[in-house]
């Protein structure tokens, strides 16, 4: 598995800017998204009272068969009512076993053996337990491993109309009503996970008028951790340059790209 991997280069499944930078709210430069990954323990113990702190909004993708859903359901309903999205990272966290560096995929939860429809049932699945957990019905998608392919068939492409916006590294979601294209953005891959690093990564959103997503896992511990005092640095850079960063969920970020794009 791969170790250092913190800030993940997306594609989404927003609507199209078009030929001009959209306008953010308040005028600000760009759109800032920080997701974080897998429902770890020190994002219930680290990053939500630092969010929380400084009245940052994020959005959270759950793998629901953590063990931290289930001990600390109570934690993510709470973080759900101040405002944070529970987005979907599916039930299981199938991913293929076939592509190279992944011999830590179990048999029993390599993508490359299960069926189209069984993974589609499972992301509905993943849908309703969240709606369980915080009572809501629109939400957003982050494919795990980027793995999109099932029986030679794209799954994410099937789940277009589930969700208003899909985060991925790879492939397109086809043109339709509700995800209409590809986001026509730059895509930039920080090359490290200094505080300094993530700072130029949301410059650089800002330079183009676009969004910056950051998707994280661990943050000062769990897996492909990111330290404490960089996340700090990051989240009090937003803070301060509040003119220039808008903020928010990816579900409010996708429903704002989809309302105003052209």
């Amino acid at each position: 598995m791969v170790k250092y991997l913190i800030v993940l280069p997306v594609i989404l499944s927003l609507p199209s800017l078009a030929n001009e930078k959209l306008l953010w709210p308040n005028n600000a430069k760009a759109a800032v998204n920080l997701a974080y990954d897998d429902a770890l323990n020190s994002q219930l113990d680290h990053v939500l009272p630092a969010l929380n702190k400084l009245n940052l909004k994020a959005t959270f993708y759950l793998t629901l068969n953590s063990s931290t859903v289930a001990d600390r359901l109570t934690d993510w309903r709470k973080a759900a009512q101040q405002g944070h999205e529970l987005g979907n990272h599916s039930i299981n966290h199938a991913c293929r076993g076939s592509l190279p560096n992944r011999a830590w995929v179990p048999k029993h939860n390599d993508l490359d053996k299960k069926y189209f429809a069984e993974i589609i049932q499972e992301v509905h699945t993943a849908n309703s337990f969240l709606k369980a957990i915080d009572g809501e019905t629109v939400r957003t998608f982050t494919v795990p491993c980027t793995d999109q392919i099932v029986e030679n068939k794209n799954y994410v492409a099937a789940l277009h109309n589930t969700f208003v916006g899909i985060k991925s590294h790879v492939g397109k979601i086809p043109q339709n009503r509700r995800s209409i294209n590809v986001m026509d953005a730059p895509v930039w891959t920080p090359s490290g996970n200094s505080g300094a690093e993530l700072i130029a990564y949301a410059q650089k959103a800002a330079l183009h008028g676009t969004i910056a997503n950051f998707t994280f896992h661990g943050v000062g511990s769990d897996h492909l951790s990111v330290s404490k005092h960089a996340h700090q640095e990051l989240l009090d850079y937003l803070v301060n340059n509040k003119a220039i960063y808008w903020v928010d969920t990816y579900r409010n970020i996708s429903l704002y790209v989809k309302k105003n794009a052209n």
